[in-house]
């Protein structure tokens, strides 16, 4: 993807009005109704060139799409733009035709000289790639908002992604970015952005939910000719990847929010914080920064107002513990990413000993629709307490896989069973596991929840950075804590007995029920140590450490208790406690699951059921078996 050359530098608002009006027609073309492209003057095919997509090859749909453009001769009036994340991920690599926003999924280099000839020139959108609710069905959605995963959204933080090329500032200002920044330091003091913030309701989306508003007050409060601005795009947790999407798709919506917050604080410099994993969100962000300093949106005397803010992008290496954001700013410093405790808080003796302000990513890019479109229009949707919307990276076992972008009290049933489509093959819902490692497990009786800070703390788990992993009946609870508390013991920094030996002791008392060598007693143990470490834990990373344990204790006890008392794993999953049979009564003799044995240990004739079963000396014990199985005929 290359980037698209900068113009000439801005020095008012007549220069960025001016800049807007040259690609505005782009972003209108974009929005526009569906017509017979044959006999549109424009059209543009926009492409997802996310990290997701882009593992699914789409550069090589890119190419091919801008070969057969050539081959037909209408590069004159068809422009292939690569774009940010759809949000659609499962359905990868997407492309979205316009005028019209039709909707192709899973399109191959081979698919585009169809795409040219049959839509493009022809009128008639491609059947065959169009999205299918139903995959059995022969019902197909031309329009991408007319899904059921687009229609429950209300997209706010990811507006621009996939309507915007990101490596191109001018597209980024022809969809209003920096006309924000522009109103601030124009029509706005310091203290009136603050206002604004606060009347906003904005909330933290990194996990904690405090008041942006009044987190900005207090760094504005502390007197000091230098302070800073850090965004934290260390996004660790398993299975997330709003902030990178984020990015990706829009990273001038960070820059001019960051500048926003420089202004709002009295600060002249920012850092953004990003973990090097991010390869292509970092490539986004420097070609960003460096268009956003040639127009002069960046660095000294911005827009002629004589304000100056500029941002350096600092890398992380991956640690967990640097989501935190005393730990963040020591890793700034070149020191090793550990938490400090607090007080004094960042706002007071942060980076370098300066006021320091760090928000993350998603609640940056809040920031511009607030101050360009106003307090009481970002509170038009969400709660009293927690206005505006939450952006959900769903994964698990469900149909949709992807972002979602929906309004804060939007309930977890309305994403799991709308948008996300339900669970594959039917099966029933078992959990849903939010926040996180640092989140719990919300059971099936409590589906109607609202997806609202609070709520999620009473029962025992939390809105995090976003992470909503979706578990049905075959998931083992236990092995589910196990796992995330395997993840935050590697994760923690070992600053503080209470997580560094806590944790352990925990784990290792979840590796003997797996194994079937738990007691009865280790159950209250658990408990014990969890409540002990949340009490005393230096951070936020050892604090919510044990959520998952806890909240599934409380919700699936019986669980680990078959576990330790019967010494049997309900959804088959712990291996130790596990032996797999075949129930021949249930069985057809359709062979699928020989077939698909890896070690073939299964065995029968076909169409004989009483002949067919499990050779236990063989059986690893993988479960391959009864995934295949659509009768339900494998059992342990």
């Amino acid at each position: 993807m290359t980037a698209v050359q900068t113009p000439q530098r801005i020095t008012s608002l007549a220069d960025l009005e001016a800049v807007r009006a040259r690609r505005a027609g782009a972003i209108a073309l974009r929005q526009a109704e569906a017509v017979n492209l044959a006999e549109a003057p424009e059209v543009h095919i926009l492409v997802c060139a996310g990290t997701g997509c882009q593992s699914n090859k789409s550069l090589n749909t890119v190419a091919a799409l801008q070969q057969a453009v050539e081959d037909h001769g209408v590069a004159d009036r068809v422009k292939v733009v690569p774009v940010g994340c759809f949000g659609f991920c499962r359905m990868g690599p997407v492309v979205v035709v316009y005028p019209g926003q039709t909707f192709y999924c899973e399109v191959q280099p081979q698919h585009a000289p169809v795409i040219i000839q049959q839509h493009v020139l022809g009128g008639q959108p491609v059947e065959a790639l169009l999205y299918a609710p139903n995959p059995r069905e022969k019902h197909r959605i031309a329009k991408m908002m007319d899904q059921p995963f687009y229609k429950g959204q209300h997209r706010t933080a990811l507006s621009h992604c996939g309507l915007i090329n990101p490596e191109c500032i001018e597209e980024a200002i022809a969809a209003d970015r920096y006309f924000a920044l522009a109103k601030a330091l124009l029509e706005m003091t310091p203290a009136q952005v603050i206002e604004e913030v606060k009347r906003s309701g904005l909330r933290g989306r990194g996990g904690g939910g405090f008041p942006t508003g009044r987190k900005w007050e207090l760094a504005a409060a502390v007197e000091g000719d230098v302070k800073y601005v850090l965004c934290n795009a260390d996004e660790g947790d398993p299975g997330a990847f709003m902030d990178r999407s984020i990015i990706e798709g829009d990273p001038h919506a960070i820059l001019e929010a960051m500048a926003i917050a420089g202004y709002a604080i009295g600060a002249q410099h920012g850092y953004i914080y990003v973990r090097a994993e991010y390869p292509v969100a970092v490539h986004r962000l420097e070609i960003a920064i460096r268009q956003a300093r040639e127009l002069g949106l960046l660095g000294e005397n911005i827009l002629g107002t004589g304000f100056s803010f500029d941002i350096d992008i600092r890398l992380g290496a991956g640690a967990f513990v640097c989501g935190e954001e005393t730990a963040l700013i020591a890793s700034i410093e070149g020191q090793r990413g550990l938490p400090r405790p607090r007080p004094p808080f960042p706002a007071q003796k942060g980076l370098w000993g300066k006021p320091t302000l760090n928000n993350n990513v998603e609640t940056y890019a809040n920031v511009p629709y607030i101050i360009l479109h106003g307090a009481e229009a970002f509170r038009s949707v969400g709660t009293e307490k927690s206005p505006g919307t939450k952006v959900f990276a769903v994964a698990g076992n469900v149909m949709n896989t992807g972002l979602v972008e929906v309004p804060i009290g939007t309930t977890l049933r309305e994403i799991v069973y709308g948008m996300a489509g339900g669970i594959p093959k039917g099966r029933p819902f078992k959990a849903a596991q939010t926040g996180g490692p640092s989140g719990g497990c919300i059971p099936a009786h409590l589906l109607d929840i609202p997806m609202d800070y609070e709520p999620l703390n009473e029962v025992g788990s939390m809105m995090g950075s976003g992470g909503l992993i979706v578990m049905d009946d075959q998931s083992c609870m236990v092995d589910v804590a196990r796992f995330y508390l395997q993840f935050t013991q590697d994760e923690s920094c070992g600053k503080c007995p209470p997580c560094r030996i806590g944790t352990k002791r925990m784990l290792e008392i979840l590796d003997r029920i797996v194994e079937g060598e738990g007691t009865m007693e280790d159950l209250d143990e658990l408990e014990r140590l969890a409540n002990g470490i949340k009490a005393t834990a230096l951070c936020g990373l050892g604090q919510t450490a044990p959520n998952p344990v806890l909240s599934t204790l409380r919700y699936f006890r019986e669980e680990y208790e078959a576990h330790v008392r019967d010494k049997h794993c309900p959804a088959g999953r712990c291996k130790a406690l596990t032996d797999f049979r075949i129930d021949q009564e249930r069985c057809k003799a359709c062979n699928v699951c020989a077939r698909n044995c890896p070690v073939d240990a299964v065995h029968g004739e076909v169409r004989k059921p009483e002949t067919f079963y499990i050779d236990a000396e063989a059986c690893i014990k993988c479960g391959t078996c009864a995934t295949v199985c659509k009768f339900n005929a494998v059992v342990w």
